[in-house]
């Protein structure tokens, strides 16, 4: 049976590299996977950028009110699909979790989801929290914090200045830096965590 994997890492863990090299893997190997990215990451566009410089089309850019399945199967017939992977999953609704489930599971379609546990406030993004609740296999991607520690949580910066409130989502455009930090190192710049 196919499953559903959740890869999910600090800011600067290097989840969009991984998951170019796993994808190009696949298509080496002249099978098909097929990149998908929610659109409320307008970063890079239509592409998944890493900071290292790799860059790539997505095959589907999938919108919140979008059904994954429907979307997957309008640009791919599931038998000519060998892997799914996903960039930014925090963004995927519960729903689409759902749907990625079933794809694996009906389908016989390992989804890879690669992308954040928690927001700049500590809190669990919805589509993180699904994929924490249902997916098959759960892998934490390593970074480390400013000061060499292992970092665990994602500082936003608004003018230079750490803040600890806001929007849950602000990408490109809207004036926010992120930082991967440490417990420590988040409490001493952002301030303590606290359940909301």
């Amino acid at each position: 049976m196919a499953k559903l994997y959740f890869r999910y890492g600090a800011m600067n863990s290097s989840k969009s590299a991984l998951l170019l090299a796993a994808a190009h893997n696949y298509e080496e190997r002249a099978q098909h996977p097929v990149i998908v990215k929610p659109g409320i990451d307008t970063k890079a566009g239509g592409s998944i950028q890493s900071r290292i410089g790799i860059e790539r089309p997505v095959d589907v850019l999938l919108g919140s009110e979008d059904s994954f399945a429907a979307r997957l199967r309008h640009h791919r017939p599931f038998d000519d699909i060998d892997a799914v992977f996903v960039d930014e999953a925090q963004f995927l609704t519960p729903s689409q979790v759902d749907e990625a489930y079933e794809v694996a599971v009906m389908h016989g379609i390992p989804v890879l989801c690669y992308g954040l546990r928690g927001d700049f406030m500590t809190r669990s993004f919805p589509g993180s929290l699904r994929l924490l609740e249902i997916a098959h296999a759960i892998e934490e991607l390593k970074t480390i914090c400013r000061c060499g520690s292992k970092a665990v949580f994602n500082g936003r910066r608004v003018n230079g200045e750490f803040v600890s409130h806001g929007d849950q989502v602000a990408i490109d455009g809207q004036q926010a830096e992120y930082e991967s930090l440490c417990g420590r190192c988040y409490i001493e710049k952002v301030g303590p965590v606290r359940h909301a």
